[in-house]
């Protein structure tokens, strides 16, 4: 019998990816909005523009669903701390292998883990990088420079990302600008 992971697994076509991610949100209650949607483009011209050498789909489908248990109506710092846990637990339960699980979980660094999947690292910056331009109620989105300075020296500063060098470069290229 199929499972929803190998569904969604097996559509290749980003854009019928996401209405599927659509449509599990409006029957499961699960986190998708526009920011969503903007991470997981900003993925796919990453790993598609700089030749990452990681499963394209694999990475996309893991971005578009990472925040399913996403709370954003929460104050609760332990609630927001864990959702990346609470959504790879979720996700397995709808047939997601335990790697993929795993790649979800390592979005950010609370889980811990010392021994963290390539496709982590991609989606850890991608979802800062999101996180810092977009528009906030508190806040307005910073300057995609700003944004990169804060991920470098702030959000992951001491800790080891494989492609913070070469997400800096794309988006220096996206921008027109030198590195």
């Amino acid at each position: 019998m199929e499972t929803f992971a190998d569904y969604i697994l097996s559509e290749k076509d980003f854009i019928k990816k996401l209405e599927i991610a659509y449509y599990l949100q409006k029957r499961e209650n699960i986190f998708f909005d526009n920011s969503v949607i903007l991470k997981a483009e900003i993925a796919r011209l990453f790993i598609e523009e700089m030749k990452l050498d990681v499963d394209k789909n694999l990475v996309l489908t893991a971005c578009i669903l990472y925040a399913c248990k996403k709370n954003i109506l929460t104050n609760d710092l332990n609630k927001v701390n864990r959702y990346a846990i609470e959504g790879a637990e979720y996700l397995e339960n709808l047939g997601f292998d335990k790697r993929f699980c795993k790649i979800c979980s390592e979005v950010n660094r609370y889980q811990g883990s010392e021994d963290r999947e390539k496709e982590s690292d991609i989606l850890e910056l991608v979802d800062n990088f999101g996180g810092l331009v977009l528009n906030r109620p508190e806040r307005k989105g910073y300057p995609i420079d700003e944004a990169l300075n804060l991920i470098e020296h702030r959000n992951l500063k001491g800790e080891y990302n494989r492609y913070l060098d070469k997400f800096k470069v794309f988006m220096c290229l996206k921008e027109g600008v030198a590195a």
